[in-house]
C-alpha cells in the first residue's frame, strides 16, 4: 500500500520498536530513504513514532522540549522548506482514565510546542491523537462520555488546539460526513460493522488551508486496528 500511495512523507505511530529493530522491509521502502525513529527510554515494545521522507529534511528534532513528556518517544518533527511535519502519538488516558491528568498536561504542552513552531513556519501535524473531537467522530458517543478518547477534558483540549490557529483538515473539507472512522477495536467484529472512532488526524496551520487539496481516510487498507490517512497539499 505504501508503494502504491507513494507519499513524500510517511508518518508511523505506535511503532513499539527502537531504531535498530525496525524491520528491514520498512528500512528498504523505495522512495523513502530518509528515516527518523523515536522510542521511549527503557521501555521496549511501548509507544514510538517514525517519520520517513522522500527528500532530506532541513532539520529533525525529537520530542517537544519538556522532559516529562519526552521520555516516551512520541514526537518527531521534520522541517522542510515550506512547512514543519510533526509525527505524533498522543498519550492514551488509559483504562479507568488513570492518565487523564497527565494527558491534560500533555495537551497543554503539545499545544504550546505546535504554536511555537507555527510562529516560524506552517505546521502539518500527522498522528494518532487519541481523541474523537465531535459526537460525529465515533459510532456510540452517548455510551462513551467517560471513555478514554471522548472525555470532555480531551475534547476540550483538541478544541483549544483548533482555537490556537489550527484546523482539522478532514472536518474542514467534510464537516458533516458521518461514519468516517480510523480505528476499530478487534473485538466483536467492530470493523465489519463500522463501529469505530476517528482518532487519526492531519491538523494544519490555518494559513495552509488554501493549499489543502484533500484529506483522505483509507478505511479499506487492512493490517492494523487503525487505517491509514492521507493528506494532499499543493505547496
Amino acid at each position: 500500500w505504501v508503494q502504491e500511495e507513494a507519499p513524500d512523507v510517511l508518518c508511523l505511530q505506535e511503532t513499539k520498536c527502537v531504531g535498530p529493530a525496525v524491520p528491514p522491509e520498512v528500512r528498504a521502502l523505495p522512495g523513502l530513504p530518509h528515516q527518523f525513529w523515536a522510542s521511549p527510554e527503557g521501555r521496549p515494545g511501548y509507544s514510538g513514532v517514525g517519520l520517513l521522507a522522500r527528500h532530506e529534511p532541513l532539520s529533525v528534532t525529537y520530542g517537544i522540549g519538556e522532559e516529562e513528556h519526552d521520555r516516551e518517544g512520541r514526537v518527531v518533527t521534520a522541517e522542510f522548506p515550506a512547512l514543519y511535519v510533526v509525527a505524533a502519538y498522543v498519550p492514551n488516558s488509559g483504562r479507568g482514565l488513570v492518565r487523564l491528568d497527565y494527558r491534560r498536561r500533555w495537551d497543554a504542552a503539545f499545544r504550546g510546542y505546535l504554536a511555537r513552531l507555527d510562529a516560524r513556519k506552517p505546521v502539518a501535524l500527522c498522528g494518532d491523537l487519541n481523541v474523537a473531537h465531535q459526537e460525529l467522530d465515533l459510532r456510540h458517543p452517548r455510551a462513551n462520555r467517560r471513555s478514554a478518547g471522548f472525555t470532555a477534558e480531551e475534547r476540550e483540549g483538541f478544541g483549544a488546539l483548533l482555537a490556537a490557529g489550527f484546523l482539522d483538515s478532514f472536518r474542514h473539507l467534510y464537516p458533516a460526513l458521518p461514519h468516517a472512522y480510523t480505528f476499530w477495536t478487534y473485538l466483536g467484529g467492530a470493523r465489519q460493522r463500522n463501529v469505530g472512532w476517528r482518532l487519526d488526524y492531519f491538523v494544519l496551520s490555518r494559513r495552509l488551508a488554501p493549499a489543502l487539496c484533500d484529506s483522505k481516510i483509507r478505511s479499506r487498507v487492512l493490517g492494523s486496528d487503525h487505517c491509514p490517512i492521507t493528506l494532499l497539499l499543493a505547496l
